[in-house]
């Protein structure tokens, strides 16, 4: 069981790993810790947005909608490869997933299908939202995937976890189809790959919500 690394943590991990980040307001005190409890984390989603444009895509991310309220992630990863800190602690992102995904997750397994909805992973992710209109057009710039891959990584690298608990929304909600427009395996691979380097070693919106 792993607990949450502390918001400057978290910071330092992203840094460590060579990702750009900017911080977004008062992003270290703004979560739904208010609606549930936050960690032991055993892994990190990804998704992508379905929106256009980088500044209203983190407006988004950092204040939700009526019917879904802010921060819904840690970090927003725009085009440029910027990730942009909008909340830590418990966000808006996973919803309710499948436990045997998350027990699969925790024991560093294959995932089996996602066929229930049982399970809060709003707790237990760390979680990204990638800028992408998630129409399977929309193209992902080599910034962003390297991005993806440097974020997830450092989550990963800090609390001694492989390429295997990185996962996408879809691999844990049923019905969700993001990310879209790459396929999770190979950014698996992308991971694993960066955490065979140990130079870098550090310190060694589409869910329901609440």
């Amino acid at each position: 069981m792993a607990p949450p690394m502390s918001a400057s943590g978290f910071l330092d991990a992203l840094r460590a790993e060579g990702v750009t980040v900017v911080e977004v307001g008062d992003w270290r005190h703004h979560n739904r810790n208010h609606k549930g409890p936050w960690g032991p984390v055993h892994g990190v989603m990804i998704h992508h947005t379905v929106t256009k444009g980088s500044a209203r895509t983190v407006e988004i991310c950092r204040d939700g909608h009526p019917d879904l309220p802010g921060p819904l992630c840690h970090g927003v990863i725009t085009k440029d490869g910027t990730v942009h800190l909008v909340g830590y602690g418990r966000a808006n992102h996973a919803g309710l997933g499948d436990d045997e995904v998350l027990r699969a997750v925790i024991a560093e397994k294959g995932l089996p299908p996602d066929n229930e909805a049982n399970t809060d992973g709003n707790r237990h992710f760390y979680g990204f939202e990638c800028e992408n209109l998630g129409d399977g057009e929309d193209p992902w710039p080599q910034e962003q995937l390297e991005a993806i891959e440097r974020a997830a990584a450092a989550l990963c690298r800090h609390h001694g976890w492989t390429e295997r608990s990185v996962i996408g929304h879809r691999e844990w909600q049923p019905g969700k189809v993001d990310p879209r427009g790459f396929e999770m395996s190979w950014l698996r691979e992308r991971v694993r790959e960066r955490l065979k380097d140990e130079g870098l070693s550090f310190g060694s919106c589409r869910a329901r919500g609440d």
